[in-house]
């Protein structure tokens, strides 16, 4: 082997090296910082299996209006499997709309999520559970906020703890006991590790979501 070519072995093992402790420091370095999920531009790192046309992105917003779809966070933060975390979103309910943010779920190609939680998003669609509700876990009646205007969702996941806030007004403080009961068909609705998903429930409802952050808490 000539020593050109030796030398640009060592300087390509050193790079991969170089690249492997950064992107560790950079993986340490989020914990305590609020990093974007959403780059307002396109769908790069989410995913969505059938009926994809039901999401598009619109003046920097993610629109989900259409058929039951499920637009799943499939990027490079945490290799998209959270565990303790804040989130927040903000998101713009139009009438009669019905919408969700999954937590610690998993992909799926088709129908409503079988893994996690799920934070309501509805402030006038004909389901009672209202925006901030743990859907079918810790439900709100009440509307806190109206139609046409954003406000910020918040979820806040640690240990079997977790909190969702409207604005800053804590609606959830839920805390999951050990053996949870669950039925059947909700059996997964329980905390591990996973990713979030944005909800398209159906063809009337249209909701936008904007500023999606997450802020890594220690596991």
């Amino acid at each position: 082997m000539k020593i050109a070519e030796k030398f640009n072995v060592v300087l390509l093992i050193l790079l991969g090296v170089v690249s492997i402790a950064q992107g560790q420091t950079n993986e340490k370095d989020l914990n305590g910082e609020w990093v974007s999920l959403f780059n307002g531009e396109n769908l790069d790192g989410w995913k969505v299996g059938e009926n994809a046309n039901t999401f598009s992105v619109v003046d920097g917003k993610i629109k989900a209006a259409g058929d039951v779809a499920h637009l799943f966070y499939d990027g490079e933060v945490a290799n998209h499997q959270f565990k303790n975390f804040e989130f927040k979103a903000s998101v713009m309910t139009t009438p009669n709309s019905n919408s969700g943010i999954y937590i610690h779920t998993q992909y799926q190609e088709s129908d409503w999520p079988m893994y996690g939680y799920e934070a309501q998003v509805n402030n006038s669609h004909t389901d009672w559970r209202r925006t901030g509700s743990l859907y079918a876990i810790a439900d709100v009646k009440e509307n806190y906020v109206e139609d046409n205007e954003w406000y910020t969702e918040y979820v806040e996941v640690e240990g079997n703890r977790i909190i969702i806030k409207i604005n800053d007004i804590v609606l959830v403080d839920y805390t999951e006991p050990e053996n949870p009961l669950r039925d059947e068909g909700s059996k997964y609705r329980i905390l591990s590790r996973g990713t979030f998903a944005l909800q398209g429930h159906d063809p009337e409802s249209v909701v936008y979501y904007k500023d999606i952050m997450v802020r890594l808490l220690p596991d």
